[in-house]
C-alpha cells in the first residue's frame, strides 16, 4: 500500500502539467491571432473601399450614359436605339480594354471561381476599367469575380512587403473573405462560404481558431461598407408562418425547377463561349455580344439589365406588380443575357444575375399558384438557382433567407436543399473549363 501513496499525486502533478502547456499554448494562439488581426482588418477595410469605389465609378458613369446624355438629346434612356447602341459600344470599348491595354484585362470571368487564382498586378488597371464600364453599361454580370481578384492581388503584394510572414494563400483568403463581406454587407456570408475553402489554410487549431481572421477581415468590410452607405442584401417579404409537409414538397419542386432552368444556362455557357471566341479578337467577340445585350434588354426591359441587386429589389418591392408572362420573360431575358455577357468577354460574376432569376421564378411560381406562400416560393428559386451558380450549400441558403427576410424559412431550406443537392451536384457547373491550350488567366 505504501509504495502507491505517492501515485495520485504524480497523476494530478502530470494533468497539471499538462493543463499547464495546453493553457499556454491557448494563450500563444491568442496573441498570434491578435497580432494577425491588425493585416486582416486592415486587409477588410482596404477591399471595401476598393469596391465603394469602383462601384461609385460605375454608377457615376451609369448616371452619364443612361440619364444625362438622353436627357441632353431629348428621349428617354429606355429608347430602343440609344439602349442598343450604348450596349454595343460598351462592348466594343470592354473589346478594346481586354484586346489592346496592359494585362488584357485580366483574366476571363467566365472560366474563374471566386477562389481562383489572382491577376498579375499589370492587369489590374485594365480588369478595373473592364468590370466598371461593364457595371454602368448595363451588362448582365455582379462585381463580385473581378474585385475579389484585383483586392486579392493587392492584398498579396501589400502584405508581401509589409506582413512577408503571412502566407500569399492566407493573404488571398483575407480579401476574398473581405470583399464577401462587403459585397453582401455581412460578415455571414463570408463565415458560411469560408467553412469550405478553410482547409486551404494550413496549420494546427479548431476550426474557429482558422476562420478568426478571415471573419476579422469581412467584419471590418462589412462595417467599411455600412459606414461608406453601399448597398446591401436586405429585403422582407411576409412570412411563411406555420410550414406543413406540403409546404416542403411545394418547395423541393420549386426549388428543382428553378434549378434546371439555371442548368440550362450551365450547359449553353460552354457552347456559347466557344462561339463567340471563335471570333479571334475581343474587339470582335464583346461587341458583338454587346449588340446581342441591347437587343435583349429592349424585349425585357430595364429590369433585365445591369448586375440585379437593385432590380431584385424591385421586384420584391411589389411582388404583385407584374404578371405571370411579365416575370417569365424577365426570368428568360436575364438567363439568355447571363450566358451572352458571360460567353463573350465581359468581366463580372454570375451570382447577382442568378439571384435575380431566382426571385423571378419564384415569383412566377407565387402567381402560377397563389395558395404557396410567396416567401416560401422566392426562397426555395433562389435556392435553386443559387445552389448551380455556385455549388455551395452554405452561400445558397444565405442568400435564400436573406431574400425574404425570414429566418422561420431556414429549416424547411434546410430539408429541401437536400433532394435540390442530389440534382445539382451531378448537373454541370456554370462555369466554362479552360481549354488545356489556353490558361484560364489569358
Amino acid at each position: 500500500m505504501p509504495r502507491y501513496a505517492g501515485a495520485p499525486s504524480e497523476r494530478g502533478g502530470e494533468m497539471s502539467h499538462s493543463s499547464s502547456i495546453a493553457g499556454a499554448r491557448r494563450a500563444t494562439q491568442a496573441r498570434k491571432l491578435l497580432v494577425m488581426a491588425v493585416p486582416a482588418i486592415a486587409v477588410g477595410v482596404g477591399s471595401a473601399l476598393m469596391l465603394w469605389a469602383l462601384d461609385m465609378l460605375s454608377e457615376g458613369l451609369e448616371h452619364v450614359l443612361w440619364d444625362a446624355l438622353p436627357a441632353a438629346f431629348g428621349f428617354g434612356p429606355d429608347n430602343p436605339f440609344w439602349v442598343i447602341g450604348v450596349l454595343t459600344l460598351t462592348g466594343a470599348a470592354v473589346g478594346a480594354t481586354v484586346r489592346y491595354l496592359p494585362g488584357h484585362g485580366g483574366p476571363d470571368s467566365a472560366v474563374g471561381e471566386l477562389d481562383a487564382e489572382p491577376p498579375k498586378l499589370i492587369a489590374l488597371p485594365s480588369l478595373a476599367l473592364a468590370v466598371v464600364l461593364g457595371l454602368a453599361g448595363g451588362v448582365s454580370l455582379g462585381p463580385e469575380n473581378p474585385i475579389i481578384g484585383i483586392n486579392s492581388a493587392l492584398a498579396v503584394a501589400v502584405l508581401a512587403r509589409f506582413a512577408a510572414k503571412i502566407p500569399a494563400k492566407l493573404a488571398a483568403v483575407f480579401a476574398m473573405s473581405a470583399t464577401i463581406g462587403a459585397l453582401f454587407g455581412t460578415p455571414v456570408a463570408a463565415a458560411l462560404v469560408l467553412t469550405g475553402a478553410i482547409g486551404a489554410i494550413k496549420g494546427e487549431g479548431a476550426l474557429w481558431d482558422k476562420l478568426f481572421l478571415p471573419l476579422a477581415a469581412a467584419a471590418s468590410a462589412a462595417i467599411t461598407m455600412k459606414l461608406l452607405g453601399g448597398n446591401t442584401l436586405a429585403f422582407s417579404l411576409p412570412p411563411i408562418g406555420e410550414a406543413d409537409f406540403f409546404d416542403a414538397v411545394v418547395g423541393v419542386g420549386i426549388a428543382i425547377c428553378a434549378a434546371l432552368i439555371v442548368i440550362l444556362a450551365a450547359v449553353l455557357l460552354p457552347i456559347a463561349h466557344r462561339l463567340f471566341h471563335s471570333l479571334g479578337s475581343p474587339l470582335l467577340f464583346t461587341t458583338l455580344g454587346g449588340a446581342l445585350l441591347g437587343v435583349l434588354a429592349v424585349i425585357g426591359g430595364p429590369l433585365t439589365m445591369f448586375k440585379g441587386l437593385n432590380e431584385t429589389g424591385a421586384l420584391l418591392s411589389d411582388p404583385g406588380a407584374y404578371s405571370a408572362g411579365q416575370l417569365a420573360l424577365f426570368a428568360g431575358v436575364k438567363l439568355v443575357a447571363l450566358v451572352i455577357a458571360a460567353a463573350a468577354g465581359f468581366r463580372g460574376g454570375r451570382v447577382f444575375p442568378v439571384v435575380f432569376i431566382g426571385v423571378a421564378l419564384g415569383l412566377l411560381a407565387a402567381a402560377l399558384f397563389p395558395g404557396i406562400p410567396l416567401a416560401l416560393a422566392v426562397a426555395c428559386a433562389a435556392l435553386g438557382a443559387t445552389l448551380v451558380a455556385t455549388h455551395d450549400g452554405w452561400i445558397a441558403l444565405f442568400l435564400a433567407v436573406a431574400l425574404v427576410g425570414d429566418i422561420t424559412v431556414l429549416p424547411l431550406l434546410c430539408v429541401i436543399i437536400l433532394p435540390l443537392w442530389l440534382v445539382v451536384t451531378a448537373a454541370p457547373e456554370l462555369i466554362v473549363a479552360p481549354r488545356k491550350d489556353e490558361p484560364a488567366t489569358a
